[in-house]
C-alpha cells in the first residue's frame, strides 16, 4: 500500500492519509503542492471541508525564514498557552504564516490559492537545491494559504499530519511541499470516520493509507541507512 501512495504522489494524484487512532483520528486529503490545480482546491474544499494548508520541509522553512506562529505571538500578554494542542502535549502547533502570492488579487478563489500553493512548492524546491528567491518579494501576508512548518526531525520529533505528509513525500522522492485538508462529515460536522474515508477512497479510486504505515517505512529506512 505504501508503494501505491508513493506512485500516486509522483503522478500528482490525491492520497487519503489517516493519522492515528490515539491522536486526531482524522483523514486528510493530501497532494503534492507543485501538482495542485484549481480543480484540486475545489475538491478539497468540497469533499474535504477542513482547512487547506501547505506543509513544508523543515530545512526549506529555515532557509526561507518561515517561523512558527507560536514564536511570533510570544510576548503578547493576552495570548496564553501558545501553541497548545490537546492531542499532542509534547509539541506545539506546526502553523507558520498565511500567505497569498503577489500575482493574485484577493487570494481566495480556487485559481488564486492554486497559484499561491504552486509558488510555495517552487520556493521549497529551490531552497533545498541551494537557490530560492526572497520569500517576502513573492508573497504577501496575511493571506489565504496557511503554511505548516514540519518539525526538524520529522517523525522522530512529531507525528502529526504535517510530518507524515512531508515524510511520505520525501520517501516518494518528490518535492517535500504537500497540501493537506481534513475531511469532515457533512452530517455531524466532525471528522470523517475512518470507514467513511476508506469508502470515499474506494469510490474515487484513490489510495488510503494510515500514519502507522508511513512510520513503519520511516523506521525501516532509518534502520537500513544505519546498517
Amino acid at each position: 500500500m505504501i508503494e501505491d501512495a508513493y506512485a500516486a504522489l509522483r503522478e500528482g494524484k490525491m492520497v487519503l492519509l489517516y493519522d492515528f487512532d490515539d491522536r486526531e483520528k482524522e483523514t486528510d486529503l493530501i497532494i503534492r503542492a507543485d501538482a495542485v490545480t484549481p480543480r484540486d482546491v475545489l475538491t478539497m474544499r468540497r469533499d474535504g471541508g477542513g482547512l487547506i494548508c501547505t506543509a513544508v520541509h523543515p530545512e526549506a522553512a529555515k532557509t526561507l525564514g518561515l517561523p512558527f506562529a507560536s514564536d511570533l505571538l510570544k510576548g503578547f500578554e493576552a495570548v496564553e498557552h501558545l501553541g497548545d494542542i490537546p492531542y499532542d502535549r509534547k509539541n506545539h502547533s506546526s502553523f507558520s504564516i498565511w500567505v497569498n502570492h503577489r500575482s493574485t488579487y484577493t487570494g481566495i478563489p480556487d485559481r488564486d490559492r492554486a497559484t499561491t500553493i504552486n509558488a510555495i512548492a517552487d520556493q521549497v524546491k529551490m531552497s533545498l537545491n541551494g537557490g530560492g528567491q526572497d520569500f517576502a518579494a513573492e508573497f504577501r501576508t496575511p493571506g489565504h494559504v496557511a503554511i505548516l512548518r514540519a518539525a526538524d526531525g520529522l517523525l522522530d520529533d512529531r507525528r502529526g499530519q504535517t510530518e507524515l505528509s512531508i515524510a511520505l513525500a520525501e520517501q516518494a522522492g518528490v518535492t517535500p511541499a504537500v497540501v493537506v485538508c481534513e475531511m469532515l462529515d457533512d452530517e455531524t460536522g466532525l471528522a470523517l470516520s475512518k470507514d467513511d474515508a476508506k469508502a470515499y477512497a474506494e469510490k474515487h479510486g484513490l489510495v488510503f493509507i494510515e500514519g502507522k504505515d508511513v512510520v513503519k517505512e520511516w523506521e525501516a529506512l532509518k534502520t537500513a541507512n544505519n546498517a
